[in-house]
């Protein structure tokens, strides 16, 4: 490494005392006034003027990639808590009391703000993240079993099982604007950055499309008991567990057609897609695994035996890590992907469903 140097002899080097007749400073001494003056020369050189007809340059900020914290947020339907893990460390740091058998959970695109559907108590609890405290709660219809903000972050759709409806709530107000009807036994909801949303009627073997008006728009055919669903980070496929066709549809959100069927196991339920947009993970609640699907060669290219009967799955941000709510375990699985294998076993409340990993 090349030390910054001024002009002149280098520290340490012997020179005389241009005062005669003062004895000189000792070596020490020299060393302690070199480093200081290096130091004030470092601080003042971004204030030192360009050169005439440079242009001025900017110091670089490096920004961290990944936020300091990532959590993820656990809904224990057999409980009234929400458990809260660090994701970066690995284990669980607290828990939150909602409302009563709180099943799925939303984050907001910022981060701020965690969503839970209590589907007991026909409620949405609003979590703030950096306090990990409820900060509103909001009545909605019937049995609410999923709760997802749109990519704009300005709305909560609601899937209401037993309403077979979808509750809106404006995240400003912390009340709902609307309630529209979809079909029958809504499950679970994702949404695509041009703010169209896609809704799994579980007892209809159909997903309703909404557009970012929330109408209707139209219905798309899939498999039997269609449940746990996803996007691609831009928006370009969406992802559907058939529950009982052991299969995942994928649908084109620009056609709002199903372009491929994917080979899912026995009972597919959550699933969740790399970052990257070439695997998609999927808990197959029958055989007690997470599925490890090549998206583009359309086959499971791995079973990861993890707790009984999974539901929920969640990616970390960097895709390094896919997290499992194991609900006859009363667990989580934090599995290593690439490695293709369970790194812990952390616990749960009970009967945990729903997952949600966010930046705070």
């Amino acid at each position: 490494m090349h030390r910054f140097r001024p002009l002149g002899a280098p520290p340490g080097t012997a020179s005389r005392h241009p005062c005669p007749g003062i004895p000189p400073r000792s070596r020490r001494s020299r060393r302690l006034r070199w480093r200081s003056a290096s130091a004030l020369l470092l601080l003042l050189l971004p204030c030192l003027p360009a050169a005439a007809g440079s242009p001025p340059t900017r110091t670089p900020r490096h920004l961290a990639r990944f936020p300091l914290r990532v959590s993820a947020y656990v809904a224990n339907s057999g409980s009234t808590t929400l458990s809260v893990y660090d994701t970066r460390l690995e284990s669980r740091v607290g828990a939150v009391q909602v409302g009563h058998a709180p099943t799925g959970v939303g984050t907001a695109p910022d981060g701020e703000t965690v969503y839970v559907a209590n589907s007991r108590s026909d409620t949405v609890t609003f979590v703030g993240t950096a306090h990990r405290l409820p900060i509103a709660t909001v009545p909605v219809q019937h049995r609410p079993f999923a709760a997802m903000p749109t990519r704009d972050g300005r709305h909560v759709l609601v899937a209401n099982f037993g309403s077979d409806s979808v509750s809106v709530i404006s995240v400003r107000d912390r009340h709902v604007i609307a309630n529209v009807q979809v079909g029958p036994l809504p499950h679970s909801i994702t949404t695509v950055p041009n703010g169209t949303a896609y809704v799994t009627n579980n007892g209809g073997r159909t997903v309703t499309v909404l557009d970012p008006e929330a109408h209707v728009e139209r219905v798309v055919r899939v498999g039997d008991f269609p449940s746990g669903i996803s996007s691609s980070r831009d928006g370009d496929r969406v992802y559907v567990s058939n529950t009982g066709s052991g299969t995942v549809s994928v649908i084109n959100p620009h056609t709002d057609t199903v372009v491929a069927t994917l080979p899912a196991g026995k009972a597919p339920l959550g699933n969740a897609v790399s970052p990257d947009g070439n695997r998609l993970y999927v808990a197959d609640s029958a055989r007690d695994c997470l599925l490890i699907i090549d998206i583009a060669a359309r086959r499971v290219i791995a079973h990861v035996r993890v707790g009984a009967k999974p539901q929920g799955v969640a990616i970390t941000p960097d895709g390094g890590r896919v997290w499992v709510t194991n609900e006859e375990s009363d667990s989580v699985s934090v599995i290593d992907p690439f490695a293709q294998r369970v790194r812990f076993t952390l616990p749960a409340g009970h009967e945990p469903e729903g997952i949600a990993i966010t930046p705070r």
